[in-house]
């Protein structure tokens, strides 16, 4: 469990259910000093208001904590015997749903294992109702998400083969996008998960996706090849040769504007390297994408014009490096716009900046958050 430290969780809890009326208030006496601009102490005057304080957040970590567990119990239970109990589908849903909120706390989501539920949620992958096996990726998701803990420990206890195996084979489409959104962020920054994914031609269903009907699932697919291109070179001819460029040429004229941002995304990224061919640059289709794109932005109303600002960025780019000229929106001025914001998007930096850069970028960003109060014993 996480017992080191302060709960942070149980913090927010009690602060929620002492702002919205639901529990008596008690005034607290304290006393806050400030070291300097990120670090604020908050000294409670009396054992007593320290005592009461402390075993109020307690409180609300423990809870979670119990219907943590009363959850996994029922996940434990057969089908059958809950089928017998007349627990229904919108019953076993809403309890996915607690505890979903319950793992959005990355302790709580580490704690998930230890005290018994990550193996009965992945055994919900399973499960013979699609509601239920769409839900439990969902959460799954969730437990990952920028987690190396939760994600190390979902690979050990081998949730990533149901997740492949509905992403690539589920007969319902809402299953096969919610474990294709659980497969990305359990690979993401994951180094294990995404040598798995190659093994098991995880790249194939990638494909499957783009050309299915389904806006949100060629969306995922797209999101997760542009990571994956990002990581590792290699990865651009695996997916030249299974012809994803002729497809990702198709879905940059998409109707959807996020498909459309997200292939012109994936095809820029098979340009990073000239000399592997990758995207070939004398392929008519590419060109006559690039063309038509213009045509559409320089049609476009003002309005749209603003909405499309990463699009245009693309497609001015794309020319630039396939065919070594300026493009007919950068001569037309469309590139940027006085509608865009102060920092146009900066698609180049984002395609060839370091990892290491992008981590002290965000490091920079967690700095910069708003000092959070520490608690201390009471003041002598």
């Amino acid at each position: 469990m996480a017992n080191n430290g302060p709960s942070w969780d149980g913090l927010l809890k009690w602060s929620l259910s002492h702002s919205d009326g639901a529990s008596p208030s008690r005034p607290l006496r304290c006393l806050i000093f400030e070291f300097d601009v990120d670090l604020f102490v908050c000294v409670l005057v009396s054992e007593e208001d320290r005592q009461w304080f402390m075993e109020a957040m307690q409180g609300h970590t423990i809870d979670s904590i119990s219907r943590m567990k009363q959850i996994s119990q029922v996940m434990k239970m057969p089908e059958h015997l809950l089928d017998s109990q007349g627990v229904t589908t919108d019953d076993l849903e809403g309890m996915l749903d607690e505890l979903q909120e319950h793992v959005e706390s990355i302790d709580l989501a580490n704690d998930l294992h230890s005290i018994g539920g990550l193996v009965p949620l992945l055994s919900y992958l399973k499960n013979s109702n699609a509601k239920i096996r769409a839900k439990a990726a969902d959460v799954l998701t969730t437990v990952v998400q920028n987690n190396p803990r939760s994600q190390q420990l979902v690979m050990e206890a081998n949730g990533f083969e149901p997740l492949l195996t509905n992403f690539i084979t589920d007969p319902d489409i809402r299953v096969r996008t919610k474990a294709l959104g659980a497969i990305s962020s359990l690979i993401r920054h994951n180094q294990q998960g995404i040598t798995a994914f190659r093994l098991a031609n995880g790249y194939a269903g990638l494909r499957d996706a783009l050309v299915s009907d389904t806006v949100r699932f060629q969306r995922k697919a797209l999101n997760l090849i542009h990571y994956l291109l990002q990581e590792s070179n290699s990865d651009c001819r695996i997916v030249r040769d299974l012809g994803f460029p002729r497809i990702m040429i198709h879905l940059a004229s998409n109707q959807d504007l996020e498909v459309r941002e997200f292939a012109l995304r994936g095809l820029l990224e098979l340009t990073r390297e000239e000399s592997e061919r990758n995207l070939d640059r004398a392929d008519v289709n590419l060109r006559q994408l690039l063309e038509e794109r213009t045509r559409r932005i320089i049609a476009m109303s003002e309005e749209d014009l603003c909405a499309a600002r990463e699009e245009r960025e693309l497609v001015d780019i794309l020319w630039t490096v396939c065919y070594d000229e300026p493009s007919l929106l950068r001569e037309r001025g469309l590139v940027y716009l006085p509608c865009d914001d102060e920092m146009a998007p900066d698609v180049v930096r984002d395609r060839f900046e370091p990892p290491l850069r992008a981590w002290a970028a965000r490091r920079d960003d967690e700095i910069n958050e708003p000092p959070v109060p520490l608690l201390l014993g009471p003041a002598q």
